[in-house]
């Protein structure tokens, strides 16, 4: 006896039931799959300044890693290096997009083995159009949404 038979046999209730798994099963297998949205990049601006005119070493994340190990094995290919003279009304502004901030976004800056700044090396963060953080230090400062 075949199986079709058998189904019919056993009644039409038990017959639908089988239909109706069988056309699951069938829509499964021609569904498209989950919606991917497009990514959210995120505008992150830096800035770095100081009351007194310094010439200070910045480094900044200008992109995200695929791979954290692409940046853990080359970090440098991620953050670029500037030099630059900055004081009153001469900041140093770097806009970039990031994917995920509170994971890449980061700037430093140093005086190097310059005097300390009375007034010290201040930089800013901001995400999206918020500043995020600020810190200040005699001979130069870090901002970053995670620890380093």
């Amino acid at each position: 006896m075949t199986t079709m038979k058998r189904l019919l046999g056993a009644g039409s209730a038990t017959l639908l039931a089988f239909s109706a798994a069988l056309s699951g099963l069938s829509g499964l297998s021609l569904s498209t799959g989950l919606a991917h949205a497009d990514p959210v990049w995120h505008q992150v601006v830096y800035v770095v300044t100081s009351n007194n005119p310094v010439n200070v070493d910045i480094f900044y994340q200008d992109q995200d890693p695929t791979l954290f190990s692409d940046y853990s094995h080359n970090n440098y290919a991620f953050t670029p290096q500037v030099h630059a003279d900055v004081g009153p009304g001469q900041p140093w502004v770097q806009p970039v997009n990031l994917l995920n901030p509170d994971q890449w976004a980061m700037v430093t800056a140093t005086s190097g083995r310059g005097p300390a700044t009375a007034a010290g090396i201040q930089c800013n963060l901001s995400v999206d159009g918020k500043v995020v953080v600020s810190k200040v230090g005699p001979k130069g400062a870090l901002c970053s949404l995670r620890t380093w």
